[in-house]
């Protein structure tokens, strides 16, 4: 039976005299930035990233830190120095990442329901977890 590469099947692969022959890599590397599947290696990153999930005080818990809050607001005034400890939700995916951050409070918004920090930082109430009450800072 007669197909119509029968003349050229069997003929030996053509090797240039002029140009050595291409390592794989490199001929691989040709083809790189044509990726089938843009932003994969990206969604792949992202999905392995790990989050922690938020802690759910217990009442004595929640007690305790009411307490430290009313303290601090009783002597905001002075400046004080403390070392809040709170969760950031994650912007992508469920969970987030816990931050201790040591500054100087400037208010307390109950309204809004957050802490204000002197350097503008905002901490939503429901996230912070630890509070710790440090020095006075000078005016």
């Amino acid at each position: 039976m007669k197909t119509p590469y029968d003349d050229i099947i069997n003929m030996p692969h053509h090797q240039s005299t002029k140009h050595p022959p291409m390592s794989m890599s490199a001929r691989a590397a040709q083809f790189a930035p044509f990726s089938a599947l843009v932003g994969y290696d990206e969604q792949v990153a992202e999905a392995g990233r790990l989050t922690d999930t938020q802690i759910v005080l217990n009442e004595d818990q929640l007690v305790e830190l009411n307490h430290q809050l009313q303290t601090l607001n009783s002597i905001l005034d002075k400046n004080p120095v403390v070392t809040i400890t709170y969760f950031v939700p994650d912007r992508h995916k469920e969970g987030g990442r816990y931050v201790t951050s040591t500054s100087c409070v400037k208010k307390i918004d109950c309204f809004h329901r957050l802490l204000v920090l002197s350097d503008t930082t905002e901490i939503g109430l429901d996230y912070v977890v630890k509070i710790e009450l440090g020095h006075i800072a000078a005016h």
